[in-house]
C-alpha cells in the first residue's frame, strides 16, 4: 500500500514550529531563512488541505487541526528517534535534565556515576535551577522540580513526598539552644531560599497559629541555605534526602525532632513524549535510586 505522506522537510519545518512557538524559533534550529520556514508551512497546509498555523502579534499559534497533527507528529518523531538509537549504537544522545537546585546539587549529583552506568548511551546534562523550562518546545528532556505546577501538554509523576524540619550546626545548637517547640525558634536566626515562605508554611502547619514576620538572609536556594547552616549561621529547613550525609556525619543535626511534609518533588516532561525509552528508563532509575538512597 502506498503512504500518503508529505515529504519530511515540510513536516520537520513545522514540528519545530510547534515546539518553539515561533518562525523564527525554528529557522533557527533548522538553520534556513524564517521565510523557507513559513514557505514549508504553507505547502504543508496546502498538501493536508487545512490550516495548521496562525500567524498572530506576538508568534504563531496552533489551530485545532495543527495541535492534533502535531500530537500524532511528536509522537511519530519519537519513534523515529528510537529507532535510529537501537539500530546506532554507537550514536550518543544527550538527557537535558532541569532540576531543583537543592535536589541536584546535595543529592543527583552524589549519584551521577550510578546514573551513568544507567544511562550509558547518554550524555547528561544537568542544569540546577529553578527557571521553568518549555518542555514542548525542547528546552529540556525532564525537568524535576519542588512543588506542584499547572501546565499543558505536559506529564508529571510525584517522586517522592519527603518531611521537612530545621537543622544547623553542633556548635550552633550548643551556643544558642536547645529548642523544645517550633516557637522558639521564630525568634532565631532561620536560613532562607528564595523566599520565607518555605519556614512560613513549616510553622503554620506545627500549629503555631499567627506566624510573625520572619527575619534571616535568603539564599536563593536549598543547597546554599544546608551549606550555610553547615558553617555554623542559622537554621535551616531540610529533608533527608538533602542532608542525610550531613546528618551521618556530624556536620548537621537536628534543631528540633518535628518533620512535617510540605511540598513534593515532581518530575515532568513533553506528554508526548512520556513514553520516549530513554526517557522512560531515566524515571525508573530516578524512582528506583530516590526509594534506596532518599
Amino acid at each position: 500500500m502506498r503512504r500518503r505522506l508529505p515529504p519530511l522537510t515540510p513536516l520537520r519545518a513545522f514540528e519545530a514550529v510547534a515546539r518553539h512557538g515561533s518562525i523564527r524559533g525554528a529557522a533557527a534550529e533548522l538553520s534556513i531563512d524564517h521565510s523557507a520556514v513559513s514557505r514549508h508551512i504553507r505547502n504543508l497546509e496546502g498538501a493536508l488541505g487545512t490550516r495548521l498555523v496562525q500567524t498572530e502579534r506576538t508568534g504563531v499559534r496552533l489551530t485545532d487541526s495543527g495541535e492534533r497533527f502535531q500530537t500524532y507528529l511528536a509522537q511519530a518523531f519519537d519513534l523515529l528517534d528510537a529507532a535510529v538509537e537501537e539500530i546506532s549504537p554507537r550514536a550518543r544522545r544527550e538527557l537535558r535534565i532541569w532540576c531543583a537546585p537543592g535536589l541536584a546539587t546535595c543529592w543527583l549529583t552524589r549519584h551521577l556515576p550510578e546514573l551513568e552506568q544507567t544511562m550509558t548511551d547518554c550524555d547528561i546534562l544537568l542544569n540546577p535551577t529553578l527557571a521553568v523550562a518549555n518542555l514542548e518546545r525542547g528546552d529540556a528532556d525532564v525537568e524535576i522540580h519542588y512543588g506542584a505546577r499547572s501546565q499543558s501538554r505536559v506529564a508529571s509523576e510525584v517522586l517522592v513526598h519527603p518531611p521537612f524540619f530545621p537543622v544547623a550546626a553542633p556548635a550552633f545548637l550548643a551556643s544558642r539552644g536547645p529548642f523544645a517547640s517550633a516557637a522558639a525558634l521564630v525568634e532565631e536566626r532561620l536560613l532562607h531560599e528564595s523566599s520565607r515562605d518555605q519556614w512560613r508554611n513549616w510553622f503554620e502547619k506545627t500549629g503555631l497559629g499567627i506566624v510573625p514576620p520572619l527575619g534571616g538572609p535568603r539564599l536563593s536556594h536549598a543547597d546554599a541555605a544546608i551549606e550555610a547552616a553547615v558553617q555554623g549561621h542559622g537554621i535551616a529547613l531540610a529533608n533527608r534526602i538533602l542532608v542525610r550525609e550531613e546528618l551521618a556525619s556530624g556536620r548537621l543535626a537536628m534543631a528540633l525532632p518535628l518533620e512535617i511534609q510540605l511540598e513534593p518533588y515532581v518530575l515532568t516532561t513533553a506528554q508526548s513524549r512520556w513514553s520516549d525509552p530513554v526517557i522512560a528508563r531515566f524515571r525508573r532509575w530516578l524512582a528506583n535510586a530516590l526509594a534506596e538512597h532518599g
